[in-house]
């Protein structure tokens, strides 16, 4: 699952985290996802996540400094199917190894990634979730580049990746169309037929027509039996972030 749960903005209303968290616990234990790539989470909202989801583990650390400060891209992994092996974060710039902002950035950028280990089949793969910045064209084309380098870079044995995120891109932008063909987009790749709307940015809007889609589920080495975006909404018809959660249902080959 890729989903941007939107950080816990201290001038937010009607849409403050305090109205959207138990809804969030709630939609993440019915579909039980065994990975959840998030974005805009803020260490309160992980320590809640955290606290109300037992079977889950998180790796991940803060943009602004490298550990807790600022938004997180954390990676969610349910520790009792999955062994962790081990992760790393970069930040999406000219030096991913420090804090930085990269090219036309408005702010600062990473990708969290891990390597993991189904415990029972004992099969591995490695799982990157990222946030692309809202502001930076070359930002956005650099970052995709980035990212699929260190793909090649730590990936040796071709163990199947699967990639989150919520990109700022649409389709036709030119470096989701890079994504596509280095990787494998989910929805055009899904067995079952794509379930959902065709976007995945409400703005907290329960009108808006939903065809922007921003978010997106890659793989490399991996089946897609089913993708949906999913839009489910609290008892007052109120989005329960300003974005869908994405859904890929996947295989090991």
């Amino acid at each position: 699952m890729s989903y941007n749960i939107k950080y816990d903005n201290v001038n937010d209303t009607v849409n403050n985290w305090n109205f959207r968290k138990e809804a969030m616990v709630r939609l993440l234990q019915h579909y039980g996802p065994q990975f959840v790539g998030m974005q805009e989470v803020l260490l309160n909202q992980l320590d809640y996540l955290d606290e109300h989801l037992p079977d889950y583990s998180y790796i991940g650390v803060g943009r602004d400094d490298g550990k807790q400060k600022g938004e997180y891209s954390p990676i969610l992994y349910n520790s009792q199917h999955f062994e962790l092996i081990s992760a790393n974060t970069f930040w999406l710039s000219p030096t991913p190894e420090k804090v930085s902002k990269g090219w036309d950035a408005a702010l600062e950028r990473i990708c969290t990634y891990g390597r993991f280990k189904d415990i029972q089949s004992g099969k591995e793969l490695y799982v990157f979730n990222t946030h692309f910045d809202h502001v930076g064209t070359e930002a956005r084309k650099q970052s995709v580049n980035l990212i699929l380098q260190k793909i090649k870079a730590v990936n040796t044995q071709n163990l199947p990746v699967v990639v989150t995120g919520d990109f700022n891109l649409e389709p036709d932008s030119e470096p989701i169309q890079l994504m596509q063909r280095e990787l494998t987009d989910g929805q055009q790749a899904t067995q079952a037929p794509f379930y959902g709307p065709t976007g995945t940015f409400n703005g907290f809007d329960p009108d808006m027509v939903l065809d922007r889609r921003i978010d997106y589920i890659f793989v490399e080495n991996l089946e897609v039996q089913r993708y949906l975006h999913i839009d489910d909404r609290m008892e007052n018809n109120k989005h329960i972030s300003d974005h869908l959660p994405v859904l890929a249902e996947l295989g090991m080959e």
